[in-house]
């Protein structure tokens, strides 16, 4: 699979989820692009600048998130008290859900 160059974003933020979680995401390529979303591993890794190369950017629109409890995402996992019962599947569903809206 070839990289592509790397691209920085041109949208970021955060959006509150809900469950006391927000979620960290960022958009980059071409705004008018075919959208992409990148969903990376876990538990607990979250997105890096290397997900952006595996999406050509001038024919996409890549969507990158940190999913609950990873990455640039708040609370992280790790944290003392951690209510791991709110972060299932389900829950990633839903989360990228609010993220399209």
């Amino acid at each position: 699979m070839p990289l592509y160059n790397e691209t920085e974003p041109y949208e970021r933020g955060t959006l509150d989820i809900g469950d006391g979680n927000s979620i960290y995401w960022e958009v980059s390529g071409n705004r008018k692009g075919k959208a992409a979303l990148a969903v990376h591993g876990g538990p607990g890794s979250g997105s890096s600048p290397w997900w952006r190369r595996l999406f050509d950017p001038l024919k996409y629109k890549i969507i990158l998130f940190d999913q609950r409890g990873s990455g640039r995402s708040k609370p992280s996992a790790s944290d003392p008290g951690y209510d791991l019962s709110k972060n299932t599947t389900h829950h990633l569903i839903n989360d990228i859900e609010l993220l399209r809206k």
